[in-house]
């Protein structure tokens, strides 16, 4: 009779690809997936089940077989997870998972702050411990949970005295103490800091695992490399679908329904429709220079499209720039003062070859822009120097009054931004061309 093979401890299972879990949220209904999750990595079936889209979630029911792949999951995993089910799945899975007390306390935290980001698993020893005793402490650990990078040394109060690489543990002699080798933390954070701002700190500082500490001190657990990489990836993929004009998904694309489609989508475009509404206003309080000059019309899409693109430009630099904490709100006149001579000379560039382009047109004979020729390709040029600048203003400045206001500056969207650009471009370009035509065609 053949002897089955050992069971596979959770932790030794082979991870998965982002292929790999892509192809199983897209091939398998909920409830089959929810079976496939006891056979994977605990990592992998956290991930898997926090993909689920949240109706999917918030309608899971107790029972053993949730509760076990929950079992498996660390401690600010199993949080994250049990903090989307239902009020009646949340007490079940909280009562009957071992570490319930602390999943329970990990909810108290905002998701989106350090203490709703760290896992208590965290290694401790006292100052004074013994290299052989410090070592003998990751081994318990190591058997229920997984391997750490480095230890905590803390006193009795549990407050942080310092941090112990196990690089410079393991080679210690075995009855050294572990003071002779502590390191004094390059940084710690307070559990209520935003996630962006550790992400930052975790770059900054090149650690790969931070201290989450209370006021007085006292140690609550660590922020590891691994959830930092979880969090920039979610965070870029939510700013991205912003600066696209709508809002985040909250499930993989082909899990969305038409309808949850619809709503992610129709409030932003209602905004920029209504924007748009302002630039026909604006072209309608310009309709008797359109009647009396048509050509000026042929024009409208380079004005409109190089203030989009310099307002888009300056957006991007700048919620980029507050995203890596380079710039913050005091800044705003700087980047102002920064601004407005980039956008004057970038216009005057663009100026230059909108004048080019219709005196060239004009004089080979390929385009007739009538009597007045140059004098249009004047008001095209003086025009592009005028939107270019205030658009490059615009674009700067909106991600500081957004933020002023409360709001994601990565709210400032380029679609955003280009309506509000195009309505003053509108105003500029007809404003310039009633000057510079004055006495001819208008």
């Amino acid at each position: 009779m053949t002897t089955p093979p050992p069971p596979v401890e959770p932790e030794e299972r082979p991870r998965l690809t982002q292929e790999e879990l892509g192809a199983l949220l897209d091939t398998l209904p909920p409830e089959e997936l929810l079976a496939e999750l006891g056979n994977l990595h605990p990592d992998d079936a956290a991930e898997l089940l926090s993909r689920l889209p949240a109706e999917t979630l918030h309608n899971l029911q107790p029972g053993q077989q949730l509760l076990d792949v929950v079992e498996e999951f660390a401690d600010d995993d199993a949080a994250d997870v049990v903090a989307r089910l239902n009020e009646g799945t949340q007490e079940y899975l909280l009562e009957g998972l071992s570490e319930g007390e602390t999943v329970e306390q990990l909810m108290q935290f905002d998701p989106e702050t350090a203490g709703g980001l760290m896992t208590t698993d965290v290694v401790t020893t006292r100052s004074g411990t013994t290299a052989a005793e410090a070592i003998e402490q990751l081994r318990r650990h190591a058997e229920e949970h997984e391997p750490p990078s480095q230890v905590y040394v803390v006193d009795e109060q549990r407050r942080l005295k310092g941090v112990l690489p196990l690089g410079r543990l393991v080679p210690l002699a075995p009855d050294k103490p572990v003071d002779s080798v502590v390191e004094a933390a390059e940084v710690t954070v307070p559990p209520t800091m935003d996630q962006e701002a550790v992400a930052r700190l975790m770059a900054r500082y090149n650690v790969t695992a931070i201290p989450v500490t209370s006021e007085s001190g006292v140690l609550l657990g660590e922020v590891t490399f691994d959830d930092v990489i979880d969090v920039v990836e979610a965070e870029q993929t939510e700013d991205l679908l912003k600066f696209g004009g709508m809002a985040a998904l909250d499930a993989p694309y082909t899990k969305i329904g038409i309808a949850g489609m619809v709503q992610k989508r129709a409030g932003w475009l209602l905004v920029l429709l209504v924007g748009e509404m302002f630039t026909a206003t604006a072209m309608g309080r310009f309709e008797d220079e359109i009647q009396r000059a048509v050509v000026l019309a042929l024009f409208i899409p380079l004005i409109i499209s190089s203030g989009d693109n310099s307002g888009s430009q300056a957006t991007s630099l700048i919620i980029r720039s507050m995203a890596l904490g380079e710039v913050t709100l005091k800044d705003w006149w700087r980047v102002a003062v920064r601004e407005l001579p980039a956008g004057l000379t970038l216009g005057a560039i663009l100026g230059a070859v909108g004048f080019l382009r219709v005196a060239l047109w004009h004089g080979a004979g390929w385009t007739d822009y009538g009597p007045y020729a140059y004098r249009i390709g004047l008001a095209v040029g003086v025009s592009l120097v005028g939107v270019v600048t205030v658009g490059g203003l615009a674009g700067s400045m909106l991600p500081f009054l957004l933020r002023r206001l409360g709001f994601d500056p990565a709210s400032a969207s380029a679609p955003f931004v280009a309506t509000l650009v195009d309505v003053t471009g509108i105003v500029i370009y007809f404003t310039v061309a009633s000057v510079v035509l004055s006495g001819t065609v208008l």
